[in-house]
């Protein structure tokens, strides 16, 4: 798309990439695709509701064709909606319905016969159109019906989802550019939780405290897990037991692992291990809200001020500064100083933020901080090492968590859009600050770039700032980490906007009133600012929808509304406006998914608001009717902002584990007969256990269970999209 600021955005083209060509490419379809034209005739969306019937007549059998009504139509005009109307066509006579203005949820219920004559057309065209008084009318879709087949069956009713025309001769490729694309589409069958029960408690009671062995299972998924894939293996795991309550008993074990095979102090958590990756993941979802709270302003401040930075004496670019008519050179020594005063700056604000929010940081973090301290020290007791449990802390916190967010601020949610190239060269440096202070100022990170010695006075300083808050951050009793732990943590958070209707009157976006949003497992909550006492706006029980309105209703494509029941028992709806595409998305993710247990959730809505004393989508008048459209379960945007879906993280270390399999039957034969055969950890009066047989025959009992699905539980297909442009 070409963004237009007064106008409606320009179409530049598109890629189209089939089911069949990402099947074809099992481990992702990457490279460049070629942009088409886009034919707004091939463009189309949408159901249309047929009723067709082969009446016996006197003479003749007819055809009969009822056009009952449509659902999620594609918008064409500028208020957001269409004007349809349906043409029907069969052997050279064309019958049309009448148009429903300013509606993408249509109902007609009008009737079409045609006399069925032998060796005629054998096919009944279906089309949809949005009337236009002054242009030419838009294609909406069509249904091509085989005749024959009818006349065979007699009668079909159903539903008929909209087919483009691809009639027309298409021009070239390639003359519109391209896009470099990374996509891989991924289908697993999540089988009912019963299944997964025993995998699940297997892996548990490899890291719940006082039961792990060392860890032997843990040891040897990582041992058998490639390097390509390690992230994915480790961000499964951690979601897996963070939805057990057991994260940081699986961190805890993952560092004693690390610990155990490490003999130098300076290499430690420095591979890409299950331990650097799953701590790594780890931050990013327990740690994203406090991320922002203490990286948001200086990111902002860095990217309002747009200042020109340079340390490097062979980069610096040397400007005119002074006003109108005294410009003069900036001396090379003049750039420096200034960029060493502004960075300086940044670095002192941000060491200084993170100071101040030792009692911020999310309790699961700070314990799962002292656990890694602990370890370390107890590793490595001697004066000489005094630094390195502050190194490994900082090795997570700095390096690989608060120094990517600074380089890569959109990735983190920071920022809606990337830095130019100024902003960029500012962040860099900084994030270079960040990590010679994370280092604790050894001589190896000075040695690396000698330009960067200017500013070791402000890093000395932040050294001594960083260890001290580390001290307070990891001096957290466990009394205190279960009462922080209480506090039921935020799912999805952001600013929204707000509508409850009332009365008749019509619904403008002006209405809408900004509030500050919390989405628990408890309850969706509001406040006037992040900091102030929230309000609880609807009981997480409660919900019973989260879906789309449509785009004319508010005359904005990116409200929500949350349908609910109140104290009384009755429906109410709460109507939010979002920023973004992508935070409408997120947010009805994050409300579908931790509402997928609840009791009483509806199988339809209207897509519209009752307006006046009817449906806008519909036109019905009672506004207690069913809705007349399907509602959805889930979108599925595999973010940290989403909640955990534990069925299928299962699925995932389940499918994983059977790519490695043979791997682990051969090692299992290893152990076997090896000197450690028949040594597993017991309890009083238990025979020897042997956890890799065990996960050996539970990998077997789940293959046997995918091969034929429990009766009366059919299982889900999740459809798990990535795309990177």
């Amino acid at each position: 798309m070409d963004e237009d600021a007064l106008s409606r955005d320009d179409v530049i083209g598109k890629v189209c990439l089939t089911r069949d060509t990402l099947a074809a490419h099992p481990k992702g379809f990457s490279g460049w695709a070629h942009l088409t034209e886009v034919d707004p005739d091939e463009e189309v969306q949408g159901e249309i509701h047929l009723r067709l019937e082969v009446v016996p007549g006197t003479r003749a059998c007819r055809l009969r064709c009822s056009v009952l009504e449509a659902r999620d139509l594609a918008p064409k005009d500028r208020n957001g909606a269409s004007d349809p109307f349906v043409r029907v066509r069969y052997n050279g006579r064309t019958q049309e319905t009448s148009i429903v203005k300013k509606s993408c949820y249509p109902r007609w219920n009008e009737t079409f016969e045609f006399e069925l004559e032998e060796g005629a057309a054998e096919v009944l065209c279906v089309e949809a159109w949005d009337w236009d008084l002054v242009s030419r009318n838009d294609f909406l879709g069509k249904v091509v019906v085989n005749v024959q087949r009818l006349w065979a069956a007699q009668r079909e009713e159903g539903w008929f989802r909209l087919q483009p025309d691809q009639s027309k001769s298409r021009r070239e490729e390639g003359h519109l550019g391209s896009l470099q694309l990374e996509v891989r589409l991924r289908d697993e069958t999540v089988l009912p939780s019963s299944c997964y029960q025993p995998l699940v408690q297997l892996l548990c009671r490899e890291v719940k405290p006082g039961t792990q062995g060392p860890g032997q299972l843990i040891s040897l998924i990582e041992e058998t897990t490639s390097t390509e894939c390690r992230q994915e293996v480790a961000t499964t795991l951690l979601k897996l037991f963070l939805g057990q309550g057991l994260a940081k008993d699986f961190l805890d074990l993952l560092f004693q692992l690390e610990l155990s095979r490490t003999s130098e102090a300076n290499t430690l958590f420095r591979s890409n291990s299950l331990a650097s990756k799953s701590m790594e993941s780890f931050l990013k979802v327990a740690g994203m809200r406090y991320l922002h709270g203490v990286l948001g302003p200086i990111i902002d401040r860095v990217f309002e001020e747009k200042k020109y930075v340079e340390l490097d004496p062979s980069k610096v670019e040397v400007k005119d500064v002074g006003c109108s008519g005294l410009h003069r050179p900036q001396t090379e020594a003049e750039v420096l100083e200034q960029s060493v005063q502004t960075l300086c700056a940044h670095l002192g604000a941000l060491l200084s933020a993170l100071s101040r929010s030792v009692r911020a940081c999310p309790a699961v973090v700070r314990a799962t901080f002292r656990q890694l301290f602990r370890r370390v020290r107890e590793r490595f007791p001697s004066a000489q090492d005094e630094n390195v449990p502050f190194i490994a802390v900082t090795s997570f916190l700095c390096l690989r968590f608060v120094s990517p967010a600074i380089l890569a601020p959109k990735l983190f949610h920071l920022r809606e859009r990337h830095a130019d190239a100024r902003t960029s060269r500012t962040l860099l440096l900084l994030a270079k600050a960040v990590q010679n202070v994370g280092n604790m100022d050894t001589p190896a990170s000075r040695a690396k770039e000698a330009w960067m010695e200017p500013l070791q006075p402000t890093v000395r300083q932040g050294v001594a700032q960083l260890k001290d808050f580390i001290t307070k951050l990891v001096d957290i009793q466990e009394k205190d980490e279960r009462a922080l732990s209480l506090q039921a943590p935020p799912v999805k958070e952001g600013p929204l906007f707000i509508h409850r209707t009332k009365g008749k009157g019509p619904l403008t976006s002006s209405s809408f009133k900004k509030l500050h949003f919390s989405l628990t497992t408890e309850a969706l909550s509001f406040a006037k600012t992040p900091s102030s006492k929230k309000s609880t706006l609807i009981k997480l029980a409660n919900i019973r929808a989260a879906e789309k309105v449509e785009e004319k209703s508010f005359s904005s494509s990116h409200v929500m509304q949350v349908i609910y029941t109140d104290d009384a028992g009755k429906l109410q709806t709460a109507y939010l406006q979002c920023k973004s595409v992508n935070e409408l998305n997120q947010w009805l993710s994050a409300l579908r998914k931790v509402c997928i247990n609840n009791t009483g959730l509806l199988g339809s809505y209207h897509p519209g608001i009752f307006r006046g004393d009817k449906w806008s989508c519909c036109h019905q008048r009672d506004k207690t009717d069913l809705g007349c459209n399907k509602t959805r379960s889930w979108v599925t945007l595999q973010e940290w902002n989403d909640p955990l879906d534990h069925d299928l993280e299962a699925q995932l270390i389940y499918r994983h584990l059977l790519g490695v399999e043979a791997a682990l039957r051969e090692k299992h034969r290893q152990l076997s007969t090896g000197p450690e055969a028949g040594r597993g950890p017991t309890g009083p009066g238990e025979a020897p256990r042997d956890p890799l047989a065990e996960l050996l025959q539970v990998l077997g009992d789940l293959q046997e269970a995918h091969r034929s699905s429990p009766a009366g539980s059919p299982p889900s297909l999740s459809r798990i999209l990535e795309l990177q442009t």
